[in-house]
This record gives C-alpha cells, structure tokens and sequence, in this order.
C-alpha cells in the first residue's frame, strides 16, 4: 500500500474532471495515502473541490513551454515530498522531466514521445480496449497486467454551502423559488464543437416562459458567443461570461438545477456536479470522451461525417449540429 503518490495531471479542464476517477480509485485502494497532482495554474480550482486529493501543485509553466530550468528546480524541490509512485496522465516528453528530476522510484505512464528512460513503469496503450479517456487515466492506477477495461467511479466535486451562499450574494442573485438553467455554449477546441447561437436563443425563451432563470457560463473568449444567445434570446439571461473564475463558476453551476452544454470542460464539471445534463456533440466522440453522470442525456445525429474532430467543419455545413433542434434538447431537459 502506498503512503504518497504525485500525478501529473492533464492541462484540460474536462481531462482534469475524468482523472478525479484515477484519484478515487487511488484513495480506495491505498487508504490513508496523501495524493498530490502537478497541474496547470488554470486546473487548480477544480483540485480544491476533490476530496482526495491532499495538495495541488502549481506547475509554473504557460502551456507548451518547454522551461527546462524551471522544471529541473521544481522537480529538486519535490524530492522532499518522498513520493513512492508518480503517475503520468500527458504523453508528452516534457511532462515526464519533473518526476525525474524528483527521483520518485516508479514512475508510471504511457509510451510517448520517446520518454524511456524517464519513466521505468511503461504502459502501452491499447486504444481498443480503453476507448474512453477515463478508462486510460483509470488504468494507469492498476498493476501493469490488470485486465482491462476497468470499472471507472464517477467524478464528484465538493461544494461548501457557505461557498454558494457567497457566491451568490457577491452577484447580488436572488435564487429563492427559482429553477436555473445553465448554458454554456463556448467550446475552446473550435466551431465545430459549438450548437448555434439560436438553438441556445430558443431554448433559453422557452424556458423563460416558463419562468426559469438562464444563467450563461463562460471564459472571456466565450464572451462573444454568450452575448449573441442573450440579445438573440431578448436579453432574458443573466450573462456569466469572462465575470468568473473557475472556483465561481463551479459554485454558480453548483446553484443551477439542470445544464444544456457543448461537449466542453463545463460540460464536466456539471457532469461532476450531479446536474442533469443535456451534452450536444458535433465533431467530437460521445464514446471518447462523455459526461461521467448517469443524470445526463447525450444529443449526437452520428452522421457519416461525424465524429472527423476537427475545429471547423471540413465541409463548410456543420449538419452535425445545426441539424439537431432546439426541441429535441428540450425534450431531454426536465420540465421542473
């Protein structure tokens, strides 16, 4: 049984949400042992509202740079953690230097990127066995011939109440006797992974008829987006969007009763929350990469083109998502 174990976490925030299934495992299998993940600056807030994870550990680093020295000094300086196992969820070269430099006696990920050497606990990665991402995340917490694929426990983050009590007083919301649906209609990855605008529009006035309040999440590059469904819509929504960190908007999602997302990082974190969840899919895989709720209802037409993950439609009509309606979301969506 182990007493410490570091995971080099994803840099996505949706990838972040599916590895809590690897830290659940850890926890249940190895009672008592202290978990720390590495991880970008931006996944942090999620670390915070998993129970099993005892540090999160800032990687100081911008996406893609490579930053030998920074990681060298860092990889020093977490040699006092004694850590028994690392495990590695990126493929990437980089990725493996810090453990290394950390001199953590096994260090398990999988082949890539010609990282032998630095790491002595190769897995091979078995797309047909473990087509899902958290099933490969899973599977690198069991020993190396563990039959596969492996039974995957649900993400669940943590919500104080005293957190959304804040929360909502500091944006002055006023939720009593209220049902909240939540939009979130941005997808980082590209075009091809958004629902139209006026799909968004049209289920959000339907459900304001009904006198349910629209709340839309999103980055500051979700801004945009988010203000062509609220003026498309009448301007019946309260817009969240580029006004909230990542801790806000996990209390404020936390708040709403049900969520209508792209397939996103959002997305995940409503999975993650319990919400039921209606996930719209275009270019990208329902069976890659899921909700992970038993609540939510997946809507994907599954065209001969589809899924061909790329960021903009290769054939200029994005009927992937166009074609799916806004009463085929409303259907899936509780009537509250």
């Amino acid at each position: 049984m182990l007493e410490r174990i570091l995971i080099v976490g994803p840099n996505w925030v949706g990838d972040m949400v599916m590895a809590q299934s690897l830290f659940i495992l850890l926890a249940k299998n190895n009672p008592g042992c202290k978990i720390d993940v590495l991880a970008p600056a931006w996944t942090l807030p999620l670390l915070q509202h998993m129970a099993e994870v005892s540090q999160p550990i800032e990687i100081p680093l911008k996406r893609g740079e490579l930053g030998f020295a920074a990681r060298y000094k860092l990889g020093r300086k977490l040699r006092e953690g004694q850590y028994q196992q690392v495990i590695l969820l990126p493929n990437s070269l980089k990725s493996a230097l810090i453990p290394f430099f950390a001199n953590i006696p096994l260090r398990t990920g999988y082949i890539g990127e010609q990282r032998w050497g630095l790491l002595n606990d190769l897995r091979r990665l078995d797309k047909q066995k473990l087509p899902m991402t958290v099933q490969r995340f899973v599977a690198l917490g069991l020993e190396k011939n563990t039959q596969v694929p492996p039974v995957c426990p649900e993400p669940r983050l943590n919500v104080k109440k005293l957190d959304l009590t804040s929360v909502a007083d500091r944006f002055e919301l006023d939720i009593r006797g209220k049902k909240i649906l939540g939009l979130c209609p941005g997808a980082e990855y590209g075009e091809a992974k958004r629902w139209p605008v006026e799909h968004f529009a049209a289920v959000a006035q339907q459900r304001k008829k009904r006198g349910w309040e629209i709340w839309l999440f999103g980055s500051q590059r979700d801004q945009a987006v988010c203000a062509q469904i609220n003026q498309t819509a009448g301007d019946c929504c309260i817009d969240f969007s580029g006004r909230t960190n990542m801790n806000d908007a996990i209390n404020l999602l936390a708040l709403t009763h049900c969520v209508l997302s792209n397939d996103s990082g959002l997305m995940h974190v409503a999975a993650a929350l319990d919400k039921p969840l209606v996930a719209v899919y275009g270019s990208s895989d329902p069976g890659f990469t899921p909700p992970l709720n038993k609540h939510a209802r997946i809507l994907s037409l599954g065209l001969d083109c589809s899924p061909c993950f790329k960021r903009v439609c290769p054939f200029g009509h994005t009927r992937c998502l166009q074609d799916i309606t806004p009463d085929q979301v409303l259907d899936l969506l509780p009537l509250g």
